[in-house]
């Protein structure tokens, strides 16, 4: 089989487009989520302006609102972060993360708690959330009064929330509505409407990495898994769902500038005409055109820069985008996008620059007034 090379210009106009970063009108937040396979939603606030990125006349409120519908979910996924994701596309993706079992390590075990252990929280839970919404320390009340286990009462205390992950991964729990600044939780089939639990892994891979190639590939299978759980899929299981969507023609083998990987075979005429812009764009932290093909991606990230995207403490920062690759970063002080370009990045049009400031600087006066 002939395989088809594309050139790097190519691809990144094409995920431009496949992203939304044209804005095109009707994209509503669900539509975005789903377009971008779910959004990183530890900062709830990023999550919001990453949606308002791809939206011609973007307003505030937009994820809450669609949040509050019950048409996208909170909960833990990719990567064990928190993610926006579509209702009805939510139980494919925990299920691929479910299936690592990762909580089976014995690292991970000899760090939190035993499999009979968290057994017993998923029990527990699972009874204690049965058409309830409960806050952290209600849960945590109730589970250790279930279980009689008084030592998981500092793991399910933790911010960090390592055992309740598990039980988001298999279904068991996703984030309920915010009580003020304090989380809830609640269980899927009892709080979503049309939640069916969890699909097998094979059935998942059948929709998860064609969504994922459509939006950030072409891409091998360890980039994809870099994105789904910081490389934690077990080989053989990763193999063979690529092998299954290529035997099945939704996939085909490329190269870009030489490099293989795998894209969607419906959209190679696409990205074979796709072509450059000179569209600049501001994107918020923790935005998915970094973080689907991951900071590492020197196509998209400067190998060099990577330390002023990916800084301390896993902060993905806001970033400059000009024809899909990142060449400066920037923060908003009082209101006001202010931009840091890197000098040994290629000129950006400043009118661009500028239209895109003064869009930014309406949508954050728009955020500071509601």
């Amino acid at each position: 089989m002939a395989v088809t090379n594309l050139s790097v210009e190519q691809v990144l106009a094409w995920r431009a487009h496949r992203q939304l970063l044209h804005r095109p009108s009707g994209n509503d937040a669900v539509a975005v989520v789903g377009r971008l396979a779910g959004v990183q939603a530890q900062v709830a606030s990023a999550a919001e302006q990453a949606v308002a990125a791809r939206q011609p006349a973007p307003r505030p409120g937009t994820t809450a609102a669609a949040l509050a519908a019950r048409t996208l979910v909170k909960t833990w996924a990719m990567r064990g972060t928190l993610h926006l994701l579509p209702t009805a596309g939510a139980a494919a993706c925990l299920a691929l993360l479910a299936a690592g079992r990762f909580w089976e390590k014995g690292s991970w075990q000899r760090s939190f708690v035993t499999v009979g252990q968290l057994d017993a929280i998923a029990e527990a839970a699972s009874s204690a959330l049965d058409g309830r919404i409960l806050g952290r320390e209600a849960l945590t009340a109730e589970i250790v009064a279930r279980t009689g286990d008084a030592t998981l009462a500092a793991h399910l205390g933790s911010g960090w929330s390592a055992v309740l992950k598990p039980l988001a991964w298999q279904g068991l729990l996703v984030h309920g509505p915010a009580d003020g600044n304090r989380v809830t939780f609640t269980r899927p089939d009892t709080y979503l409407p049309g939640w069916s639990g969890l699909p097998t892994p094979e059935e998942a891979a059948a929709r998860v990495v064609p969504a994922y190639l459509g939006a950030y590939g072409p891409a091998d299978p360890e980039t994809f898994d870099q994105w789904l759980s910081r490389g934690g899929s077990k080989r053989p299981m990763l193999r063979g769902w690529f092998r299954s969507l290529v035997e099945a023609g939704e996939l085909v083998p490329v190269t870009v500038d030489g490099r293989p990987g795998y894209a969607r075979t419906g959209d190679l005429p696409e990205i074979a005409a796709a072509e450059p812009t000179d569209d600049v764009r501001l994107l918020p932290a923790f935005d998915q055109w970094v973080l689907g093909p991951g900071t590492r991606d020197t196509t998209v990230v400067p190998a060099a820069r990577r330390a002023d995207v990916s800084r301390a403490a896993g902060w993905i920062a806001p970033v400059v985008v000009h024809r899909g690759r990142v060449v400066g970063t920037w923060e908003a002080r009082d209101g006001e996008p202010e931009v840091t370009l890197w000098p040994e990045s290629p000129p950006v049009p400043a009118d661009r620059l500028d239209e895109e400031r003064s869009r930014l600087r309406s949508y954050l006066k728009g955020v500071g007034d509601a």
